[in-house]
């Protein structure tokens, strides 16, 4: 490859000690103004991309959160039934959703290292598998305080808390199961294998409230009559989920950069050994 590394089958970059090094030729771009997106697939051309982009998405990310913290806290008005206890879904509401959308991440990820062997794919998986935990942690917590008022209870063995409480239970096995296999290519199909079965349980999780007759509301904004959520708490709410999935966003980025930089120095460290 043109930056001097070579990818190997375990997902790792290992320095081209052949000599077999492309250099750019002077004056002629080695890029161009519309790259394509598998262009990304170069870790080193990740890291120059999403060093440019992460300062702009935490940017936004902070300013969106203040924005929807004011919002939600000093403008939506208490509900007529919770009271300010209400405002708990500002914070829980996106916690709950990012713990889906991660694992989503995660399932597109598994795919791409076990079809097409994408040299990033297992990188955005094993990155993102703490982030999707502590969104899915934070979840429960705010969502069993905002049962203690609403239900009378802080737990109940409702379909969608048990099948979220399922979804903390795969992450925390997949991060177990990477530790447990000491061959990074094995623990990487291992991980994808088990990704893709645990994402049988995301749609269970999103229907569970229209299959089961559950304690947990059911839809109030993407529904067929409108959303029946009030109009300022419904903007708080958005700007909120918005803001944390950007968050997200720039936490995974940080997750993924700092994967990449520790798989080059575990590669230049067995280099260092093979040639000692």
């Amino acid at each position: 490859m043109a930056d001097g590394w070579k990818s190997s089958d375990d997902g790792y970059r290992r320095p081209n000690l052949s000599g077999d090094v492309t250099l750019p030729k002077p004056g002629r771009p080695t890029t161009t103004p519309a790259m394509p997106l598998i262009d990304l697939a170069n870790p080193t051309r990740f890291l120059a991309y999403s060093g440019r982009i992460l300062p702009w998405v935490t940017g936004v990310a902070v300013i969106g959160l203040i924005v929807g913290l004011y919002l939600s806290f000093f403008v939506a008005p208490p509900d007529y039934q919770q009271g300010e206890m209400v405002r708990v879904m500002f914070i829980h509401v996106p916690f709950a959703w990012l713990s889906m959308a991660c694992f989503g991440v995660m399932a597109v990820a598994s795919l791409g290292t076990l079809v097409w062997r994408h040299p990033l794919a297992d990188v955005a998986a094993k990155a993102a598998a703490p982030v999707g935990a502590a969104f899915t942690f934070l979840a429960l917590v705010t969502g069993s305080l905002w049962g203690k008022p609403t239900w009378g209870t802080y737990w109940v063995w409702d379909a969608r808390l048990t099948s979220v409480l399922i979804l903390f239970l795969i992450y925390l096995g997949l991060i177990a199961l990477r530790q447990a296999i000491d061959d990074p290519g094995k623990a990487a199909r291992a991980a994808a294998i088990l990704t893709l079965v645990g994402s049988i349980n995301v749609p269970i999780i999103k229907f569970s409230v229209d299959w089961w007759n559950t304690l947990h509301q059911g839809e109030s904004i993407f529904r067929a009559g409108g959303p029946t959520i009030y109009p300022t708490m419904l903007w708080a709410l958005l700007v909120m989920t918005v803001s944390m999935t950007l968050l997200f966003v720039a936490i995974l980025l940080v997750a993924m950069r700092n994967e990449i930089l520790r798989r080059r120095v575990r590669s230049l460290e067995l280099a260092a050994a093979s040639h000692a």
